[in-house]
């Protein structure tokens, strides 16, 4: 049976062109030492209707079986991508290939490698695809939401044995570049089958990975090649127009630098981006404005529920230098009248959110300003989701969430179908902190409400909550009396 097996994850791997035929018996060989099995029965396999992840777990319970590894999560997990790292190349060819093909065209050389981050379980698209997954239509454009249920919940055991592993240092964190090939540990991830692809922005090493759990189309991270804080300069506005210049068919942003509106791993300088279209990518321009010092340069407040200006040029630099300009602007400005501080004695709040991408002929950098003051009646952020939708959206609002994508956890999954039977009156059991909206919407909808479209109006009220939690994370609101503060704010730029 397990012969069976191993043949039949060697022939995805080929047919994925993971490994070519003349490296079969080597990754053969390589699976039967992990298994530490000293020969291979020959044996006739039909086409398996198994994937590759599916053929893993097999193996992996095989090994479990066997007194191997321990049944518990981190080493499942260490052990599939040991398996996994058999079939792919060492960087330097996974590099060569990607430049190889880059020449010819940029989106082809990102397609070969986030098909190989596929095919290899890096991405574990199997555990990607139980995400709920759906869009909501607002006055914004269509926001997509998602019910994360892509990482499996780890077993006490694994949890229990996270508190006596000793601390490590090695990797230093869960971006850097000790990560590629890395084994893993008892809640270190298991990285053996983790690939980066070198990249020069604005004369620093730089990597290009994919995220392991992909939220959009060709999910990247972009990382720095030395361990250090996030900071957002020009020189970060600088290289994400760089990356964009190399890959015009990605966009690519930053978080912002601060805790609360960061949204991220602060201590490591990283970006994210991938081959997806947000929704405020594709929002209007709210109403446009030009800057004298700047005349390459077209500006505009893009109509959106947080406070996003958007600069076009045909050239980088100029992008580059305007951006400079808001940013040293908004770092020191306050505007007692909608509630914005730059300081609290010398603590700053105010910071940007930045975006790149290339639109036709144009390259636009979009600037989400952002500040992450607190007070007594909003403790978490006065810039941040507000208590009446922490039922729904309590963590930060980062750069995924600021372009319209809301990543909800996955305890909403099956307390959203409770909503529903409670809409439907078929149970009065519902989580306390969903009760009072689950009593508005039975009493809203009580004369429209039927079994076939309840899940649609618990999708839709959903939408709603996270668009109200974008619009109190912006700076500036969408009412009469922010957008004149946002007008000053314009203003004061000139």
């Amino acid at each position: 049976m397990i012969d069976q097996l191993i043949q039949q994850l060697i022939n995805k791997a080929i047919a994925a062109q993971l490994i070519d035929c003349d490296d079969e018996i080597y990754a053969r060989n390589q699976i039967l030492s992990l298994l530490r099995l000293v020969e291979f029965k020959d044996c006739e396999t039909t086409e398996s209707n198994l994937e590759i992840p599916d053929l893993l777990e097999q193996i992996v319970d095989f090994a479990c079986e066997q007194g191997i590894i321990e049944d518990i999560f981190d080493e499942k997990e260490i052990f599939s991508s040991k398996i996994m790292n058999c079939f792919i190349a060492r960087p330097s060819t996974v590099n060569q290939i990607f430049f190889d093909k880059y020449k010819q065209n940029p989106q082809e050389a990102t397609e070969y490698f986030y098909e190989l981050s596929k095919n290899s379980n890096y991405i574990q698209m199997k555990r990607i695809r139980n995400n709920v997954e759906y869009k909501v239509s607002t006055e914004y454009g269509e926001l997509d939401i998602t019910i994360n249920l892509s990482k499996p919940e780890k077993d006490p055991r694994s949890i229990a044995l996270e508190r006596t592993v000793q601390k490590a240092n090695y990797p230093k964190c869960l971006l850097c570049i000790e990560n590629e090939g890395y084994a893993g540990r008892i809640g270190h991830p298991a990285r053996s089958n983790h690939r980066m692809i070198r990249l020069n922005l604005s004369d620093e090493k730089w990597l290009l990975q994919y995220s392991p759990y992909v939220y959009y189309n060709e999910h990247c991270i972009v990382l720095s090649e030395d361990h250090r804080d996030m900071r957002i300069t020009s020189v970060a506005f600088q290289r994400l127009l760089n990356f964009v210049e190399q890959f015009p068919h990605y966009f690519v942003g930053s978080n912002a630098d601060l805790p609360i509106v960061g949204g991220s791993i602060l201590s490591h300088d990283h970006y994210q981006g991938g081959h997806y279209d947000f929704a405020m990518a594709k929002a209007e321009d709210d109403w446009t404005f030009s800057l004298e010092q700047f005349p390459n340069v077209q500006g505009s407040v893009v109509k959106w529920p947080m406070s996003v200006i958007r600069l076009r040029s045909k050239e980088t630099g100029p992008l580059v230098e305007a951006g400079e300009h808001i940013l040293s602007r908004w770092r020191n400005y306050s505007d007692e009248t909608v509630g914005i501080y730059a300081k609290t004695g010398d603590i700053p709040h105010n910071t940007i959110t930045p975006i790149a991408r290339k639109n036709q002929e144009f390259y636009e950098l979009d600037l989400v300003l952002r500040n992450n003051r607190t007070s007594e009646e909003h403790p978490l952020g006065i810039f941040h989701p507000h208590q009446d939708v922490h039922h729904i959206k309590k963590e930060n609002i980062g750069l995924i969430e600021v372009m319209g994508l809301a990543v909800l956890p996955a305890r909403l999954k099956d307390e959203l179908e409770e909503v529903e039977n409670f809409i439907l009156g078929k149970t009065d059991s519902v989580a306390e902190y969903h009760l009072e909206w689950a009593k508005s919407l039975k009493e809203g909808y009580q004369s429209v409400v039927t079994p076939s479209n309840v899940e649609a109006i618990v999708k839709e009220e959903t939408g709603k909550k996270f668009l109200k939690a974008l619009e109190d994370a912006g700076v500036f609101k969408t009412n009469e009396e922010g957008k004149a503060g946002f007008n000053r704010f314009i203003l004061s730029l000139s």
